[in-house]
């Protein structure tokens, strides 16, 4: 084993991509500090996530208990647009929020090597070290640095400045609603599996997490809702990311500033599109996010000593629900190509490992998605007939089966 107590690491990033990869280099023998550009505690608005089989274990490495980590769930099914169920398929999966997996790590890491509000600017590297400097007019110094920090990576503009997200074609709008605000009937209905409905061209879904504080107990666990939906990137897409002050956000809006004619419109859609239940639901919903969809694939992952990982290197629509489990894996291959070699080379080696899972996991989420999009190449929409049927909706949506064939 090449690491020693005295090797250090500068993970720029405290979501779960950084606070995984800094854990599990902790565990082989790394000094690690956590840089995080934004001051207060993370929170993952609206985000609800498929605990995958891959996240679980690697939780289960690192000595956080897996017992409870979301609600259980072993039927999928879909509703047509009068509430009849048009097709059902069983499906184990552990449904959780967001908060819940990130509370468990952030727990875990030492706080005095966790730092809040204090972003990278740019890095230096020598043959020895990498020198990473600071927002605040700091720097710090290591023999590794590892890009974590997501979508708008300030790691992977500084060693990819060519490479941007590119806009898939349709947004999602999600929520995450209060079990005890359910009816009766629309609980009985819904809450107890992840269940579909599939107007033209779009996919609503909804499914049970951890309520607020990670609560599991019946009546206190959340509803998480996604509703995918085709916006055309010069038009309708500009006319959603614009608020009321005329001003065009980029990526992304901030919820409180979505238009509230927006919103009006968005819920005046589901009376018309959706199921009965889902209709019920979306008039539940008190502060809508919107969220649109982006592919990101980067073609390199080392550079000299700096790594870049988790959605700092690939960016699949959430159709896999790869995300948080990728990261996973992006960690724990980082960290065994470590043990066998020093930086430079363990990293080449772990861009071998990994470039071409992010390539599949992208690929496959292309293709789940093709038939959401506003427009279509012929070949997306021959993927449309295939993966946007009923039938292919609820075997393939969040399943990473595809990785192991």
């Amino acid at each position: 084993m090449r690491t020693t107590a005295r090797q250090r690491a500068l993970i720029v990033g405290g979501s779960m991509s950084g606070l995984l990869a800094g854990l599990l280099l902790r565990r082989g023998g790394w000094a690690v500090e956590i840089f995080e550009r934004v001051e207060g505690e993370l929170a993952g608005r609206g985000a609800g996530i498929v605990a995958q089989p891959d996240l679980i274990e690697t939780l289960g490495r690192l000595g956080i208990d897996t017992s409870d980590l979301g609600v259980e769930i072993t039927t999928r099914k879909i509703l047509d647009p009068s509430g009849a169920l048009i097709c059902a398929l069983a499906c184990p999966q552990v449904l959780t929020a967001w908060e819940r997996v990130y509370r468990a790590l952030r727990d875990a890491f030492p706080p005095p090597h966790y730092h809040r509000g204090r972003g990278v600017l740019r890095f230096d590297q020598t043959e020895d070290s990498v020198i990473a400097h600071f927002t605040d007019g700091g720097s710090g110094q290591a023999e590794l640095l590892v890009g974590a920090d997501g979508l708008r990576s300030t790691i992977r503009q500084q060693c990819l400045p060519e490479l941007a997200p590119q806009y898939a074609g349709y947004v999602a709008w999600r929520a995450l609603i209060s079990e005890a605000a359910f009816p009766d009937a629309i609980h009985r209905e819904l809450f107890d599996a992840m269940t579909f409905c599939l107007p033209p061209g779009e996919q609503f879904l909804g499914y049970p997490v951890a309520g607020p504080d990670n609560d599991l107990r019946p009546g206190h666990r959340r509803y998480n809702v996604v509703w995918y939906r085709p916006a055309e990137e010069n038009t309708e897409l500009k006319r959603l990311l614009t608020d009321a002050t005329g001003a065009l956000h980029a990526i992304s809006i901030p919820p409180p500033l979505i238009r509230p004619e927006v919103i009006v419109e968005m819920r005046a859609a589901a009376e018309r599109l959706l199921a009965p239940q889902f209709r019920a639901v979306v008039r539940m919903i008190e502060e809508p996010i919107l969220q649109p969809i982006y592919d990101l694939e980067a073609p390199r992952l080392a550079f000299g000593r700096v790594a870049i990982i988790g959605d700092a290197a690939f960016v699949a629509r959430p159709h896999v629900a790869a995300g948080v489990a990728k990261a996973a894996d992006d960690a724990a291959a980082l960290v065994a190509a470590l043990v066998a070699d020093a930086v430079a080379p363990a990293l080449r080696r772990f861009e071998a490992a990994r470039l071409p899972v992010g390539r599949r996991i992208i690929e496959r989420a292309r293709h789940l998605g093709a038939y959401l999009q506003a427009t279509q190449t012929a070949a997306e929409r021959a993927r449309s007939r295939r993966h946007g049927i009923p039938e292919a909706v609820l075997a393939e949506t969040a399943v990473l089966d595809f990785l192991r064939e």
